[in-house]
């Protein structure tokens, strides 16, 4: 989606955060799924750079980066991937169970800066003789010095690392990352995975011309960890005025001429205070929104190449890798549904037998700093109560000739190849109200808007109906639909849903005070025909 669109649409629609949004899909923007490089040796380094905010300013911040060119980049079919020097958050490690994993870590911040490292909590970590300096919690690396951490990836699922010297310090300037850890022997097909949590949705992808982007059939080696698409999402903060004053003291000519003898001449280290603590940037993977709505790897957030932009169709199983790699707990709520927790820290929460998932289900993520979790998140329409389908066998339209033969749980899953393939059939054929407002009064097809049931504006899409003619199917042949569709999309464009996810302290979707902002951002539900591009 474009950056200008989604900022004048919030700055001039204030949209309520409990509203749902019938919205058209620009265009097949590119959304990779959890984007990474893959190992199992990387090399890093630590450096500065500034991260760019949607108010307009720079901040000076830390971050890792690559040294050279990465082994790979995931998903392999993903295009135009960078790894540069600084990044924030760092580059998300890709390895596989079982594997032993190398990380060189060379340390290129500014001398007064001091040591630095990088702790990888839940592995057990050593460091070759010789390697790096003696630290608190773990081998630093000395200013322009190396240490190289090697770990075995005992365990499966989304895992974090960041700085383990000065944390206070060089965690909020950026110093952090993901590791994601795929399962040996991953589980696949229809047949492997458990019911309730089934990949079958790639036979529809399939049929559609989609490609597959998991890293992964399964999370972890589990049948009840099967999904069909996945994002990783890392909540953080930033207080300037910490950035301000690291800057300031770096670039300070005292500071400068004292680390010219070294870095443990007087005078050369950093003094910087981390209390009190009044962040003003909130953080969704080192992205403000909009900005985390733009594509991964854009060329306008050099430093920061991943965005937070879900995307998806109805009765797909998606896989949410979440970090809390701040100082704050961020309670952030996914409109349109419960996450059901498959797993913390790496660690799969089933019944005491194994038989089935007992992780919660959450109405917020509650990013604890230094927790992660995997989720399973899906969208299939039941409880709206009308054909979001558009279905209207008066109309003569050919989507009114489709069945919805119920399953089990009352889902129309047994051909992946309809249009309204897991539709919940008790909504089959209902208008969206027995007593529409507008022209129409025999309780459907409704004429819209209805501006109880939507929120209108550039993102509008005409309609509350699924697909591309999903405005003519509102209305009938001959009737319109205000506003009929808007600059960004027209009404014969792919049509679809959209809910925003965010933050529910409303401190935190604001950019340096300004709503809106901060950690937000849009998930989008299109029509089965409409082909999800997570290349880029």
């Amino acid at each position: 989606m474009r950056p200008t669109t989604m900022k004048n649409v919030f700055l001039k629609t204030r949209l309520l955060l409990a509203t749902m949004v019938a919205v058209a899909s620009l265009t097949a923007t590119a959304h990779a799924a959890a984007p990474g490089i893959t190992g199992p040796t990387f090399n890093l380094t630590a450096q500065p750079a500034y991260l760019t905010q949607p108010d307009g300013q720079a901040i000076y911040s830390w971050g890792y980066g690559c040294v050279g060119t990465p082994s790979g980049f995931a998903p392999a079919s993903v295009t135009g991937a960078t790894c540069p020097t600084m990044q924030v958050p760092g580059p998300t490690l890709i390895v596989t169970e079982g594997q032993t994993v190398t990380v060189n870590l060379t340390n290129n911040l500014p001398t007064a800066a001091g040591n630095t490292s990088i702790l990888f909590p839940g592995f057990a970590v050593t460091s070759p003789t010789g390697s790096g300096v003696a630290g608190l919690l773990t081998t630093e690396a000395a200013p322009g010095g190396t240490v190289t951490y090697t770990f075995t990836a005992s365990s499966a699922g989304t895992h974090s690392y960041y700085s383990g010297t000065q944390s206070d310090l060089q965690i909020e300037m950026g110093l952090y990352g993901a590791v994601i850890v795929l399962p040996k022997t991953p589980v696949s097909g229809d047949t492997a995975c458990s019911n309730d949590l089934q990949a079958s949705n790639l036979a529809a992808e399939g049929h559609w011309g989609e490609s597959d982007y998991r890293l992964a059939s399964s999370a972890y080696d589990d049948k009840h960890s099967c999904y069909d698409r996945e994002y990783l999402f890392q909540f953080s903060e930033m207080d300037p005025n910490i950035h301000i004053q690291a800057l300031a003291q770096v670039s300070s000519a005292a500071r400068v001429t004292a680390c010219a003898s070294g870095p443990t001449t007087p005078g050369c280290g950093l003094d910087v205070p981390t209390e009190p603590y009044h962040p003003a940037y909130f953080l969704i993977n080192g992205r403000s929104m909009p900005d985390d709505m733009d594509p991964n790897y854009a060329k306008e957030y050099p430093h920061q190449p991943y965005n937070g932009n879900p995307h998806m169709h109805p009765g797909e199983q998606v896989l949410l890798r979440i970090i809390g790699q701040g100082r704050w707990q961020h309670p952030f709520h996914e409109h349109a549904n419960h996450v059901r927790i498959l797993a913390r820290d790496g660690n799969l929460i089933l019944t005491p037998l194994g038989t089935g998932l007992a992780g919660p289900a959450l109405f917020t993520t509650t990013t604890t700093p230094g927790q992660t979790m995997d989720g399973i998140f899906y969208f299939t329409g039941r409880g709206l109560n009308w054909d979001m389908y558009g279905h209207n066998p008066a109309s003569g339209d050919a989507l009114a000739k489709l069945g919805c033969t119920a399953d089990a749980n009352g889902y129309n899953t047994g051909d992946p190849t309809a249009l309204n393939y897991w539709e919940w059939c008790q909504d089959h054929n209902k208008p969206l109200q027995a007593a529409p407002f507008g022209d129409v009064s025999a309780g459907g097809p409704v004429s819209l808007p209805d501006p109880d049931i939507f929120t209108n504006g550039a993102w509008y899409g005409g309609s509350p109906y699924l697909g591309p003619d999903a405005t003519t199917r509102a209305v009938g042949a001959t009737g319109v639909t205000p506003p009929s569709g808007t600059v960004a999309n027209s009404p014969s464009g792919e049509a679809g849903y959209a809910f925003m996810w965010h933050s529910h302290n409303e401190r935190e979707i604001t950019t340096n005070n300004a709503f809106p902002g901060g950690m937000m951002m849009m998930m989008l539900i299109d029509s089965r025909e409409f082909v999800i591009d997570e290349t880029n």
